[in-house]
Parts: structure tokens; sequence; C-alpha cells
């Protein structure tokens, strides 16, 4: 039999290369000699600066930069040699970087995504690949256009402080100051186009609760960025060279994605794209999954949300294309998550044994997914072992049947 094993990682626990590991750990206890090739796919999120670096061969920076609550953190671009720097923004404002204590994001901030790119600007690349995903704010991308230079301003003409909510006082925006060097780059925004910056599906009110906010935070965000788009499309976008037209910036493919960050780099002349298409070619994802029999995917939840442009979707999705079956792991199963069956999940299972405090599931879980692919490889292949066992089988006669059922066709012939 053979595996592949293609993963997303667990946000804040697991990286999608130790998920991988663990999962094949599992089923070679069930599968000794099964071929598996461990395939760990990433987002945009946490990981995909290195992942990319590794599989291109290309090399890390480090970087010191502000955190998404304004203290410094140590960070990272990635260079590859075609002469694309990859930016992963939640390896400076992803929700990992917020204390639990502290998570409110209407006052976090991306600026240290802007410093990211103006790093990225100082090695002379010639593209930038913005990775969105896993991030901790909701402030529009508006502190990444500060760092990059721009000026946010309330009507008495002060600079706004950082954070989402303080956008409902945006008054204009003094782009004058932009970092000149945007203009002569390309820059890309590998994004998940189901997310959307404003409206009843937007970025506040999906993932605000996730990053801590509470109601009545979620309606105060959902009015800023609402401000903050207007400000945006007449204050920015007609000067910036933007695919987008007025009015678009709002439910634009994309524009909420990392909590608005879509947005703010949509402004400025970046391209949104589905992020699939543009972290996934270089992986052959698709050749990968026509080889195999089975496929193993995992995230760290599966639910209403995933089949929203989450990797399992994306995996069950062109494994369908190929008849392939499909078994999800996941370290919670939330609600909605039946509906990940019409996007081609075949079958999915917790990794947790039971009841427990989230630390310890976090702390356990890469023993958790160890056991887990045991325990569903065995269920994979008892229901195996059914399906053969309810073909038509071909009995072999004996020498006697054979000669009697001759016999009697003889004679059923002569009379």
């Amino acid at each position: 039999m053979r595996i592949l094993i293609a993963p997303s990682g667990f946000k804040e626990s697991l990286s999608a290369g130790t998920v991988a590991a663990a999962i094949a750990r599992g089923v070679r206890r069930v599968l000794p000699f099964a071929r598996t090739e461990s395939l760990p796919l990433v987002d945009g999120g946490e990981g995909s600066a290195a992942a990319l670096a590794e599989a291109l061969g290309g090399r890390l920076v480090p970087r010191t930069t502000t955190g998404p609550v304004g203290d410094p953190v140590a960070a990272h671009l990635a260079l590859l040699p075609d002469g694309t720097a990859v930016v992963e923004m939640a390896a400076t404002a992803g929700l990992r970087l917020v204390p639990r204590d502290r998570r409110d994001p209407g006052l976090t901030t991306t600026y240290g995504v802007g410093e990211l790119i103006a790093a990225a600007l100082d090695h002379g690349v010639r593209r930038v690949l913005v990775g969105c995903g896993d991030s901790g704010t909701s402030d529009g991308g508006a502190g990444a256009l500060t760092a990059l230079g721009a000026r946010l301003l309330d009507a008495g003409g002060r600079e706004l402080p950082p954070g989402g909510t303080a956008l409902a006082r945006l008054d204009r925006i003094d782009a004058s100051g932009l970092d000149p060097r945007l203009s002569a780059v390309e820059l890309l925004v590998a994004c998940n186009p189901c997310n959307v910056l404003c409206g009843p599906n937007g970025v506040a009110r999906v993932f605000g609760p996730q990053k801590g906010a509470t109601p009545e935070r979620v309606a105060e965000l959902a009015a800023a960025l609402e401000r903050w788009a207007e400000i945006l499309e007449r204050d920015v976008l007609p000067h910036r060279g933007a695919e987008l037209g007025a009015g678009e910036l709002r439910t634009a493919p994309g524009s909420g994605a990392s909590g608005g960050l879509g947005a703010g780099l949509a402004a400025v002349g970046g391209r949104l794209l589905p992020r699939f298409e543009v972290l996934l070619g270089h992986v052959d994802l698709d050749a990968r999954i026509a080889a195999a029999d089975l496929v193993i995917t995992a995230e760290g939840a599966i639910d209403a949300q995933t089949p929203s442009g989450k990797i399992p979707a994306e995996v069950a999705r062109r494994a369908k294309r190929y008849g392939k079956p499909v078994l999800a792991l996941a370290g919670t199963i939330g609600a909605g998550a039946g509906q990940v069956h019409a996007a081609g999940i075949d079958a999915f299972e917790s990794i947790v044994p039971g009841p427990m405090r989230l630390a310890e599931a976090i702390d356990g879980g890469e023993e958790f997914l160890v056991d887990a692919a045991e325990r569903a490889l065995r269920m994979v292949m008892v229901g195996a072992r059914l399906a053969q066992a309810a073909r038509p089988r071909w009995r072999a006669e004996s020498p006697d049947a054979a000669a009697a059922r001759r016999t009697g066709r003889v004679r059923g012939m002569v009379a």
C-alpha cells in the first residue's frame, strides 16, 4: 500500500513536518512495509517561509521586528534563488506571539510585517511574496503600511495609535512617505480567497472571537474596518496602480486575509492570489496524490470552516480528481465538521483520547497523533477486509463434481 501523508501544522503546537512524521510512525505500527511519503504542507501561515526556503534552495534571514503587542520579537524572512523574498506574516504578527492574557485583536498590530517587507526590499529582491495565515491581528494591514511610511491621521492631524479599533477615528491617510521601492517590485499576497474584509462574513466577525475579541469588540472592529476601507479607497487605492477598483476592497477575495492585511497590501499594489496556487505548485501535490492508494491529512481543528480554504479540504478536493480515499486527523472536532464529507474527506477522527485540558492536549499532541494514526489505520484495514470478504468468490470444483456437471450437460443435450 502506498500512503501519502500531507498534513498542515497544528497552530501554536506542532509544525507540519512534526505532524507528518508522527502520522508516519502510527502508520508503520500497522503496516510496517507500507510505502509512505511525507509531504508537509503550508498555507502561508507558520512555517511557510522555512518550508519554501528548504524546498527551493533558499535561505532564512533572521530579523528582529515589532511584535503584535509592541514587544520586539525574533522573526525571519526567506530569500529564494529566483529573487523572491518570502515574508511570513505569522513570524512577526502571529497569534502564538500574543500572550493569552493580552489577546485583543482591537489592539494588536501588523507593524512588524511592514518591517519585514522593508527588510526584503533592502536585499534588492524583485518579488515579495507575503504569506497570510495564523495571524493574531485585525488592523487591516494598517500597522504594515505605517512601517512602510504611511501616516494615519485623525481629524486633528494626530497619528493614530496601533490596532484595529483606532481606525474608527481615521480621517485621512498621508501616503506620500510610502517606501518608493514598493513600486519597483512585484508584491504578491498568498491568501485564503474565502476571507473578505467587511460585511456579514467580514474578518472581524468570523475570526475576531478566535483572537480574543468580545462581542462588543467584534462590533467595534467591524465598524473600524469599514472606515479603513473607505479611506483606503479614497486616499491610497487610486494612486498606487492597484488592480482593485472603487468599492471592491471591502469584499474582494482575500481582502480579509490575516485580519485584513490583504486589503492593506492590495491598496498599495499587492496582488491577492489564492494561496494554494502560489504555495503548492513547487511540491507537485497532484502527481503524488495520483500515485497513492490512501491520502492522510491533518490540521488542528476539523469544523465548518475546514471546507473554506483549509489544507485538508484542498488536499481532499485534489484527491477526488483521482478517486483516492482521504482520511483526516484533527486536534479537535468542532461544530459543522460533517460538512467536510462534501469537500471530499471520507473520514475524520480526533487525536485526543479523552477529555483533558488544552495544555495537556498540546503537550501530548505528538504522541496523540501517533496513536490516532494507528487507530484510524486499523479501522481502514478492517474496512478493507470487509470489502474483500464481500466480493464474489469462485470456488474450485472437485474432479467428481466437474465430471458430474459435464455428464448432466451431455444428457440434457441428448434429450
